[in-house]
């Protein structure tokens, strides 16, 4: 089993990278890509933990495109050489980030309820700060029962907590990908909620600017969707990839080398991958 598509605690993810590293060892993976939101703060330590053992581990990240009504977000895999400009625009994600999470606890104030940004550091344990920080805050103060019941009643899209989140430009994203080595995939594409009808088209548009692949197989999607962007992408003459987007205790559902129908990601979709499998 591979997994191309994974996050530790150094965004959202309940694993720090070592542990998260070993925890893929334990379970047969031999390969493995960290992909932390908007950050490669935990690749070095990933990176000597796999040097460890015989994984293979592939540098990456999960970058927020600005887009709208739905959510776009690029992987980069691959991210072997990130210099000057790459590191510059994370910090600027850094930057929208805290703005939106500042935000969010404004919008928590309104409803009453004390809380300090300080209050969401303490629980990142000094990491980059997501929502999911915020959804555990309310199980701890027990305004909740689980995250999923914080997504769905206060943090998700249209409910009282809700701030879309800012991004960056594609083109920009693709280019720094690109400069720092890495290939520009689609992540999960049925979340930019964008028709059947519409998407070969905008796929195409996608890959004139710069797009390598789509992530054709990820957990939140049906066997039969993932089969039909697996069609597309080939078709287009795209890179495949499947991921289990594994984030920990905060996704329990989600569990490494596995994807959308429970099924194991095979080595056969790294192998198929020229420009990663030549490093």
């Amino acid at each position: 089993m591979i997994d191309l598509h994974t996050h530790s605690s150094a965004s959202d993810g309940s694993l720090s990278p070592a542990q998260l590293v070993e925890n893929a060892q334990q379970q047969g993976l031999s390969a493995l890509a960290l992909t932390d939101h908007d950050t490669i703060a935990g690749i070095e330590e990933a990176k000597q933990e796999a040097q460890k053992s015989t994984l293979r581990f592939i540098p990456g990240i999960e970058i927020e495109i600005t887009w709208e009504p739905g959510e776009f977000h690029l992987l980069g895999l691959g991210i072997y050489q990130p210099g000057s400009a790459f590191l510059e625009a994370l910090a600027e994600l850094a930057q929208l980030r805290e703005r939106r999470n500042r935000k969010i606890i404004q919008r928590m104030q309104e409803w009453r309820i004390s809380v300090t940004y300080e209050d969401i550091v303490s629980l990142s344990r000094g990491h980059s700060i997501g929502r999911p920080h915020f959804a555990s805050l309310l199980v701890k103060w027990g305004m909740v029962k689980s995250q999923e019941e914080a997504f769905s009643r206060y943090l998700g899209r249209g409910r009282p907590f809700y701030v879309p989140k800012e991004g960056m430009e594609f083109r920009r994203a693709v280019q720094l990908i690109k400069e720092a080595g890495g290939i520009a995939v689609l992540a999960h594409p049925m979340s930019l909620y964008v028709a059947w009808g519409h998407l070969p088209d905008m796929i195409k548009n996608l890959q004139a600017q710069g797009l390598n692949g789509i992530e054709a197989w990820h957990p939140t999607a049906k066997v039969r969707s993932c089969k039909r962007l697996e069609e597309l992408g080939k078709s287009l003459g795209l890179c495949i990839t499947a991921g289990s987007d594994f984030h920990g205790e905060t996704r329990p559902d989600r569990k490494l080398g596995i994807t959308a129908g429970n099924i194991k990601i095979d080595e056969e979709v790294l192998a198929a991958i020229p420009a990663l499998r030549e490093i």
